[in-house]
This record gives C-alpha cells, structure tokens and sequence, in this order.
C-alpha cells in the first residue's frame, strides 16, 4: 500500500497516510476519474469500510481527498451514524485530521495560507473554495481547459456536456454566462475549467 501511496501523495505524508488507513481497517481504492466527486466513503453491509478516491487527483488534492473520507470514517465511528455528513462533528474530524499535513514539507509554500483559512471552516467540497481551488489546480497535468475567471469579457465556451456559453459580467463572486441555445442567463463559479472556444 505504501507504495501505491507513494505515487499520488506528496512524499512526506505517505507514512502518516498509511498508518491512517491501516488503523481504521479502511479498504482503499484508487479508481478512475468520477466527474462528480472527488472521492467516497462508504460502511459496507459486512460492517467493513471504503474508501475511493479519484486516480485523476494531482498529489495535493489527493491527499486532501484522502483525509476528507477517513474524516467521514472517524467523525461517524466517534460520533454515531446519525450526524450531518458535512457537519459540525466532520468539520472538526476533518481539521484534526488534516493539520498535521499543513506545513511545508508537505505542501508548497503558495498553498499554505490558503489551506490554513480553508481549514478554519472547512466545506464539504475544497471546490467551493475558489482561491484555494485555483491554486490548487495549477499542480493538475496539463489540460486545454480554463478557468471562467481567465476567460475575456464576451468569449464563448463549453462545459462538460457540451453546452456552449457567453461570458458575462460578475455578479457578487459568480460570473453571469448566457446559454447560446435558449439565452437564459446562468451563473459560473471563478474557478469552474472549461473548454475557450474561437469566436
């Protein structure tokens, strides 16, 4: 297992991973890339639990991947089952969990203080935390993909499933973003990767 971690976990936290996962008799799974998640947890029906995260990841979001489910694990197993997923009881699990991971040989020096205040409050998703989001991405593999905040005022793009947009003003923190097809107006987060299209 150690090894397998070894090739989607920054160096230095393997270890500590691993002992993670052994402790808390997890069966790990690295599976091809789910669009929708990031990684799941579930209890089997045998009583034994899984953890799956996302072979796509780059190593940092690996890892916070990783904590996020063992924290689900922990937090139920520590607190009953009938707790909130992402509640308070997860998000304090969660923040334990993960600070020992939030230093330097860790994590590169960019990213700190943006996981720092993420982790004050953590979300259910780290996408929802658009800075640290994009910082975040920037250690993904190389895509033809952008962010709708780098798209020009007016450009055109598409999403996953094809649908193609204009890109509007901001609006608070989402950009407005017509559809091309019907004109309804929908809202993008920043840090949402899509497809430029040539006008």
């Amino acid at each position: 297992m150690k090894q397998v971690l070894e090739k989607y976990i920054p160096e230095s936290a393997v270890e500590a991973v691993y002992e993670l996962i052994k402790s808390n008799r997890v069966h790990f799974k690295i599976v091809n890339e789910r669009v929708t998640r990031h990684g799941d947890y579930r209890k089997n029906s045998d009583g034994t639990h899984q953890i799956t995260v996302n072979a796509t990841l780059n190593k940092y979001r690996f890892l916070i991947t990783t904590i996020h489910e063992i924290a689900h694990l922990v937090a139920f197993q520590k607190y009953g089952r009938q707790i909130k997923p992402h509640g308070l009881e997860w998000k304090h699990t969660f923040k334990m969990l993960m600070l020992p991971f939030i230093n330097p040989a860790v994590f590169p020096m960019d990213v700190l203080p943006l996981l720092a205040n993420h982790f004050k409050n953590p979300s259910a998703s780290s996408d929802t935390d658009a800075l640290l989001s994009m910082h975040l991405k920037k250690y993904d593999a190389p895509t033809d993909k952008v962010f709708v905040d780098e798209l020009p005022l007016g450009s055109l793009f598409m999403i996953e499933n094809g649908r193609i947009f204009k890109k509007g003003n901001l609006r608070v923190k989402l950009f407005a973003c017509t559809d091309i097809k019907n004109n309804k107006v929908y809202l993008f987060k920043p840090n949402m990767q899509v497809k430029l299209l040539k006008n």
